[in-house]
């Protein structure tokens, strides 16, 4: 009697665990949070992105010789402005004198024979390979002279000397000759906007330094591959600087106009971000529920931004209060 009275006891605790453990599965599954909720429309927007980016001149050339040897002069110090085929260095000037010299001979050597060659007192093999001599020192002279009377290959102002009158060249560059008549700068731009990025596109640029002036620019060359680690690709831009105010080497902020779209905006505080990463999301309704949703941004106006994704269309009910303790699937009780 006192084993029958234990099993039934056992039982009755047994359907009791099991009828309280149900009872609050059904109370989890049936949690309803309240929220707010707005209905997503598109509207038209002024597309443009904003970039941030350092400025460079558009050449710089490294003056370093092909000779070795002791530098003769240096003819210009930091800061100075130099045009196209001014003089910049003068390196030892011993093997150029010597091959011209060399040249010299040689001319009127080949003269001599070319006389005896149409006399007849001469080869045309003698005459072929003394000409081919000519021409190898004449070569010669004109590498030595570029690389003793080194000239700036463009208009520009020296950023760096190295070097001091009569020290031994080592290989660094002597002097660095930069221009800034005219910039350039490297922008990173999200793949969204591959297709919008066309050569040509004329782009301001602003810095914190001038508030009140922008300046122009123009997209001279996109990049035709894409990052596959940023999901970023590259544009070069072209900036004229006559006035000289922008240098190398500042920090500029570009606006790139892509003109007038349609798109989703829907308000910034509702998108939430993924914890350890940048990877953005919303909360939209469907059909009572919560689905967690997975979003690109785009360009933000204000307090609003703009959200790209499939499931964002024009009608879907978003929420916009109340979403930071939603998890997917959750009942939810929109209230006004």
């Amino acid at each position: 009697m006192k084993k029958i009275l234990i099993t039934a006891l056992a039982v009755i605790s047994m359907a009791s665990c099991t009828k309280q453990t149900t009872t609050t599965s059904d109370t989890a599954a049936e949690r309803v949070e309240q929220v707010r909720t707005t209905v997503l429309h598109s509207r038209e927007i002024q597309r443009e992105i904003n970039l941030s980016t350092n400025l460079q001149g558009y050449l710089t050339q490294n003056v370093a010789p092909s000779l070795t040897g002791k530098i003769e002069h240096i003819y210009c110090e930091v800061g100075d402005k130099k045009q196209k085929g001014d003089m910049l260095v003068r390196m030892d000037q011993t093997q150029y004198k010597t091959t011209k010299i060399s040249l010299g001979n040689l001319k009127v050597e080949l003269n001599r024979v070319e006389n005896l060659l149409r006399s007849g007192s001469a080869t045309q093999q003698q005459y072929d390979q003394l000409k081919a001599q000519y021409d190898q020192a004449l070569e010669q002279l004109e590498f030595l002279e570029q690389n003793t009377y080194v000239k700036a290959p463009f208009a520009g102002v020296i950023s760096a000397k190295t070097y001091e009158d009569g020290e031994l060249y080592g290989g660094q560059p002597i002097v660095v000759l930069t221009q800034i008549d005219k910039l350039k700068a490297l922008v990173a731009v999200p793949e969204t906007y591959f297709p919008l990025i066309k050569a040509g596109m004329p782009l301001t640029l602003t810095s914190e330094i001038y508030p009140d002036k922008v300046f122009d620019a123009t997209v001279e060359v996109v990049y035709p591959t894409i990052d596959a680690s940023s999901h970023t690709f590259q544009c070069k831009l072209q900036i004229p600087n006559k006035k000289e105010l922008l240098r190398p080497g500042m920090y500029v902020t570009t606006t790139i106009g892509l003109g007038k779209a349609k798109a989703i905006v829907a308000p910034y505080q509702a998108v939430e971000k993924l914890v350890g990463a940048n990877d953005r999301y919303v909360f939209i309704n469907e059909n009572g529920r919560a689905k967690r949703v997975a979003v690109t941004l785009g360009q933000r106006f204000d307090q609003d931004i703009e959200i790209i994704a499939p499931e964002i269309t024009e009608g879907v009910e978003m929420v916009t209060t109340g979403q930071h303790k939603l998890v997917d699937g959750v009942k939810l009780n929109v209230v006004e």
